[in-house]
């Protein structure tokens, strides 16, 4: 099964931005839809974008206008950057693959995946 591995994440300033990559070891990214995910201490995890494999995107409200998920044209590497954050920004991010047409149904919702990132954190400051 293809490893997904993430980088980036920290420590930022509030208003500042942030890029997180998430590359596809060993093969590529779905064919049907990848996402990025996020949680915070104590909630749930939550949508935050996705990309389909006909590059049509789609972001929840709290970050429309000020995320972008991206891929390379290889389809190795999804992106995610996050610009004017703030401390609801901060929680554990991570992409995540769906392979099945469920997954292209219900992207917005973990369950629809079955292939996670490592996850890594993601820290606002005030």
């Amino acid at each position: 099964q293809v490893q997904l591995v993430q980088s980036g994440g920290g420590l930022v300033q509030a208003g500042d931005s942030l890029r997180l990559s998430c590359t596809a070891s060993g093969g590529r990214l779905s064919r049907v839809v990848t996402a990025w995910f996020r949680q915070a201490p104590g909630k749930e995890r939550e949508f935050v974008a996705a990309i389909k494999a006909s590059g049509r995107t789609f972001y929840a409200d709290s970050v429309k206008g000020r995320g972008t998920i991206s891929r390379d044209s290889a389809k190795t590497v999804v992106y995610l950057q996050l610009n004017n954050m703030g401390p609801e920004d901060t929680g554990v991010y991570y992409c995540a693959d769906g392979r099945t047409s469920d997954s292209g149904a219900y992207f917005s919702q973990a369950v629809a995946y079955d292939n996670w990132g490592q996850g890594t954190q993601v820290t606002v400051s005030s």
